[in-house]
């Protein structure tokens, strides 16, 4: 018997992708973005997979909430070439969503951002080249 299940559309599957990285960015729980729009955590797990597509109001909602553009939730989707050079582009731009989808990505990224002084910064991305440089010599 051959399963009848759609594939979730690769646009839904990226915008659900987003929602979760700007979510986890915030640190906002599914719950507390659910409660916010009235809907159950289950909702915005369908959303963030992808599963279920997100209506163009419950969108313009959610980047409110998230305080973003709706236009966040649809950079460098599939499909997308405006503004795209090249596949070293989109792949750069992939590379920081899945460090920030990471645990210790998310955690350097709010730690980094409240550091306010410019040249205690710039002596954290020294640090964190050299530290780099070192693994690539091992």
């Amino acid at each position: 018997m051959i399963e009848n299940k759609k594939k979730p559309n690769p646009i839904d599957i990226h915008v659900g992708s987003r929602i979760r990285l700007r979510r986890t960015m915030l640190g906002m729980s599914q719950e507390k973005l659910g409660e916010s729009l009235g809907i159950t955590f289950q909702q915005i797990q369908k959303y963030e997979k992808g599963t279920n597509r997100v209506g163009a109001s419950r969108l313009q909602n959610i980047s409110s909430i998230l305080n973003v553009p709706v236009s966040f939730f649809f950079e460098d989707a599939p499909g997308d070439q405006s503004g795209q050079s090249g596949m070293a582009e989109a792949s750069s731009s992939n590379y920081v969503v899945d460090f920030l989808s990471s645990s210790e990505g998310l955690q350097l990224n709010r730690a980094f951002v409240k550091i306010s002084d410019p040249k205690v910064r710039r002596r954290v991305v020294d640090l964190v080249k050299a530290l780099a440089a070192d693994a690539e010599g091992e």
